[in-house]
């Protein structure tokens, strides 16, 4: 079976034996560093979608229009880096961290090198000989899990076809 929750399961499992090899990992709340610097706006499948439209229906009307606001601004700046809607700035946290997609439970933990999807501060440390013995996860893997779950669209998307169907707290 290759549902979302499972896909979930295996990444978090991955990432338990990581940081359980690894206590120093730098990935954790308070560590915003890819939040900050996404080089494109977030895809997401149909399935990921459907769990952060819980995550953001969830949120203080005021918060998610803040959200929209920034949604809509991502759609329309074309430098990069951009930071992502979703981030509390003042504390280093995602609004909807229970609900966020796969990319964000992976980034730090999986790599896929000849994209440039992988955390260039954690590796520098790996490099510097601290973090002996890192294995990363198979980011690759967990496309083609992806690929299973339902069209991928940019979050921009996603969230303009929800904001004109009505379905907004």
């Amino acid at each position: 079976m290759n549902t979302l929750t499972q896909l979930h399961a295996d990444i978090e499992a991955r990432v338990r034996a990581i940081r359980n090899d690894n206590p120093d990992w730098l990935c954790r709340m308070g560590c915003d560093g890819c939040c900050r610097r996404l080089a494109e706006v977030p895809r997401l499948t149909a399935a990921e979608w459907a769990l952060l439209q819980d995550g953001l229906a969830a949120l203080p009307p005021e918060r998610l229009r803040e959200v929209g606001r920034g949604i809509a601004t991502l759609a329309e700046q074309p430098s990069r880096p951009i930071v992502c809607p979703l981030l509390d700035r003042s504390a280093g946290a995602c609004l909807v961290y229970a609900h966020r997609p796969v990319a964000c439970r992976t980034y730090g933990f999986y790599v896929q090198r000849d994209l440039g999807l992988y955390c260039k501060d954690i590796e520098s440390r790996v490099a510097g000989g601290a973090l002996t013995g890192v294995v990363w996860g198979n980011q690759d893997a967990v496309d083609r899990r992806l690929c299973a779950l339902g069209d991928t669209r940019d979050l921009t998307e996603w969230f303009a076809l929800w904001k004109e169907g009505g379905d907004m707290a």
